[in-house]
């Protein structure tokens, strides 16, 4: 006959289960971590094996290029054409397409009666290059000149100084809507007024930076080609002697128009003083006594008579 065991003791259970419960905690510690460790293995793997997958390494971050806003372009070309209004014509049309304008027109006649057009052209910078060659095939490229200066310090030094002057102009405010006394508002509002100014100027040299770099300027200057004449030999005919000869005749019959018009008004002046001569000065002057005859012994002499009419008969005689 068997004798019965004891029963275990309370101490013996608790025992028990708080081992087995620290074993549980071990476990799923054992596990988290050792997921989260092969999670961020897998990632790593991930990330080094993907480039290779795709079949080769990928390209290194490189630095962004500067941007062309903050690059001032401006050309100048010279142009030898055969027909002034038509290539200013697509001059303008390059322009315009491009998204840009006119900004200044100039055209005068040199010797020959050539003409000379001088054109400013404003184009988006992003269209620089582009209109820049639509503009040389218009005709004989004489000279071109091309300068681009980079402004990016003076763009980002403009924008800080903005943001702190207003930033500065809305301190002032403040300060104004806490003010109390008449001294400190009237102290407040001139200063208000220095800063308003102050970035004033600051705005309108931002704008001027922008509008010089977001549009490029381009100065065109188109000239005539001069015509050459033909150089073969050319025997003249009847027509090139009349043509000639009708040259020369009115080429003679205008100086001497000219030469009558020159003199007209000295022969108008010379008219007038004859006239008044005749008629005004003479008549006044005095006039001169005939001479007294001559005496002699026997007296006077006689005064010369005319001579008598010849009537066809024969003078009496004493």
């Amino acid at each position: 006959m068997r004798t019965p065991r004891p029963a275990p003791s309370v101490r013996s259970l608790s025992a028990i289960l708080l081992a087995a419960a620290l074993a549980l905690a071990g476990c799923g510690a054992d596990d988290s971590g050792g997921g989260a460790s092969a999670k961020s293995a897998a990632n790593g793997a991930g990330m080094t094996a993907g480039p290779d997958r795709a079949g080769g390494t990928a390209p290194a971050p490189t630095k962004s290029p500067l941007t062309q806003d903050a690059i001032v372009r401006t050309a100048s070309l010279t142009v030898q054409v055969k027909s002034v209004p038509e290539a200013l014509d697509r001059a303008r049309a390059a322009a315009e397409g491009a998204g840009g304008y006119v900004g200044e027109e100039n055209t005068s006649r040199v010797s020959g009666g050539h003409e000379h057009t001088r054109v400013v052209l404003r184009v988006p910078s992003g269209r620089y290059e582009t209109v820049l060659a639509e503009l040389q095939g218009t005709g004989r490229l004489i000279d071109r000149t091309a300068r681009a200066v980079d402004v990016t310090d003076q763009v980002v030094d403009v924008a800080g100084r903005v943001k702190s002057q207003r930033a500065s102009v809305d301190r002032i405010r403040a300060l104004m809507d806490r003010a109390t006394g008449l001294s400190d508002v009237v102290s407040l509002e001139g200063e208000l007024s220095s800063r308003q100014a102050d970035l004033e100027a600051l705005l309108s040299r931002q704008a001027s930076l922008k509008d010089r770099t977001s549009l490029a300027t381009i100065t065109l200057s188109l000239s005539e080609t001069p015509v050459k004449k033909a150089t073969g030999h050319h025997s003249p005919g009847v027509v090139d002697a009349l043509s000639g000869g009708w040259h020369v005749f009115v080429t003679v019959l205008r100086w001497i128009v000219l030469a009558l018009g020159a003199a007209l008004p000295f022969a108008a002046s010379a008219a007038l003083l004859t006239l008044l001569w005749l008629r005004v000065v003479r008549p006044r002057l005095p006039r001169r006594r005939e001479p007294a005859p001559a005496m002699t012994a026997l007296g006077p002499l006689p005064s010369a008579r005319p001579a008598p009419e010849s009537t066809g008969e024969r003078p009496e005689r004493d």
